[in-house]
C-alpha cells in the first residue's frame, strides 16, 4: 500500500532519542532549550516555545493574547477542527471566513468583508489565518487588515513550516505564530507544537502557561497563574533536532513532486474531472490535494483507489458542517468551503516518495476517474 504519508524516522533520530532515554532526562530540559534556539535561527524569530501539540499552541496563543468569554475569533471555514475548538476552549466564538477555491486559505478582502459584516454581541479580537496545506497566506495583506481593525493575528501554521512569503518563513508575521510537529507534519516528533514570538513579554507568559503557570526563583516554585501541562519531553525534541538541519532539503523535494503532480494530473484539469491547487509563491507543499468535479463519487474514488494499493483521503473539515460547530453562524454562505470539503481528495506526498509513485497515483486516478461508476 502508498500509504497518504510517511514520517521520516531514520538510525540518526533513532539513536539521538535512545541517547535522551539513557540519560534519564526525559521531561523538558537540556534537548527542548536548545531545539528552541535552534529553531529561532531557522524561522527567524526572537522566540520559540515548545509544547505538546499543535493544538495545545493555538490554545495558549488565545489564553495569552486575553481571548475569553465575550469574544469573537474570525477562523477559516475549511480547515483542521482545532483551529475553531481552541476558540471554543478559550470561551470565545469563532466566526468562520470563506475561503479562496486554489489556495485554500482566507484572504485579506475576505477578512475585510467578514469584520465589517460582522453584527454580532461579541467582540472580534482576533483573526486565525491558517496557511492551509503549506500554502502561505497573504500576510502582508491581512496584517494590514488585522492593524485597521485592531485585531491580534494568531498564524495557524500547523501544516506550513518552511513556507515562505515575500522572502519572510510564515509564521513569523503575527502577534504569534503555531506550528505542528504531527507525523504528517514535515518536521515531526509524533506529537508536538511550537509556538514563535517576537514578543518578548508575550514569549515569557507562554513559557509560564505552558508549565502550570509556574516559575522558578529563589525559594523554589512559585505559582503565578493558573496554567497548563503542555510541556513537550525530551525524547521528542531529541527527534526534532536531528531532522531539523535536513528540513529544508526535505521541502524543496516536495516542491520538485508537487511540480510533478501538477503535470502529471494536468490532462484530468483540462477535461474538467479536478481542479488542481495552485502552485502558491513559497508553497511548503504539506499535502497535496485535488478536488474532484462535482457529481464524482469521492467515496467511490478512494474505494477504488484502496483496491489498487493506493491510500487516499479527504483534505480537511468545512467547520460550519461539523455538529460542534453548528450553532455558530457563518458570516456569509460557505459555498468554497462546503465543496472543498464534499470533492477534496488529499493524494500521496511525502518527500520519500518519488516521481514514480507520482506517475503510478497519477495514471490509476485517471483510469478510475473515467470508469463510468464513479
Amino acid at each position: 500500500m502508498l500509504r497518504l504519508s510517511r514520517p521520516h524516522i531514520d538510525d540518526e533520530g533513532i539513536a539521538a532519542v535512545v541517547e535522551v532515554l539513557r540519560s534519564g532526562q526525559l521531561v523538558y530540559g537540556a534537548q527542548g532549550h536548545a531545539f528552541e534556539r535552534e529553531l529561532e535561527a531557522w524561522l527567524g524569530c526572537s522566540h520559540a516555545v515548545l509544547v505538546s501539540s499543535g493544538t495545545a499552541a493555538l490554545h495558549l496563543s488565545l489564553v495569552a493574547l486575553g481571548v475569553g468569554p465575550g469574544d469573537a475569533v474570525l477562523v477559516p471555514d475549511f480547515t483542521f477542527p482545532a483551529t475553531a475548538n481552541v476558540v471554543l476552549l478559550a470561551g470565545a466564538k469563532p466566526v468562520f471566513v470563506d475561503v479562496d477555491p486554489g489556495s485554500y486559505c482566507v484572504t485579506p478582502n475576505a477578512i475585510a468583508a467578514a469584520v465589517e459584516s460582522w453584527h454580532g454581541p461579541e467582540r472580534l479580537r482576533a483573526v486565525m489565518p491558517v496557511h492551509e496545506f503549506g500554502s502561505p497566506v497573504d500576510m502582508t495583506g491581512l496584517r494590514a487588515v488585522a492593524r485597521h481593525h485592531s485585531l491580534h493575528v494568531v498564524e495557524d501554521a500547523a501544516c506550513a513550516i518552511g513556507a515562505v512569503h515575500e522572502g519572510r518563513k510564515v509564521g513569523t508575521f503575527g502577534d504569534i505564530g503555531c506550528f505542528s510537529l504531527h507525523p504528517r507534519k514535515t518536521l515531526t516528533t509524533g506529537e508536538g507544537g511550537i509556538l514563535v514570538t517576537d514578543d518578548a513579554t508575550l514569549a515569557h507568559r507562554l513559557r509560564r502557561l505552558r508549565n502550570h503557570g509556574m516559575e522558578r526563583g529563589a525559594v523554589g516554585m512559585q505559582f503565578h497563574e493558573a496554567g497548563f501541562n503542555y510541556r513537550l519531553t525530551d525524547i521528542q525534541s531529541a527527534l526534532g533536532r536531528s531532522q531539523l538541519p535536513r528540513l529544508q532539503g526535505w521541502i524543496e523535494a516536495r516542491r520538485v513532486l508537487a511540480q510533478t503532480y501538477l503535470l502529471a494530473l494536468a490532462p484530468l484539469a483540462r477535461r474538467g474531472l479536478i481542479d488542481l491547487p495552485i502552485d502558491s509563491p513559497g508553497h511548503s507543499w504539506q499535502t497535496f490535494m485535488v478536488v474532484l468535479a462535482d457529481g464524482i463519487d469521492r467515496a467511490a474514488v478512494i474505494l477504488r483507489l484502496a483496491e489498487a494499493g493506493i491510500e487516499v483521503n479527504v483534505g480537511a473539515q468545512c467547520l460550519s458542517m461539523q455538529q460542534s460547530f453548528e450553532k455558530f453562524v457563518a458570516t456569509d454562505p460557505q459555498a468554497v468551503s462546503a465543496r472543498l470539503y464534499r470533492q477534496g481528495l488529499a493524494l500521496p506526498f511525502c518527500e520519500q516518495y518519488n516521481n514514480a509513485d507520482v506517475v503510478r497515483v497519477s495514471a490509476m486516478l485517471e483510469s478510475v476517474l473515467q470508469g463510468s461508476h464513479v
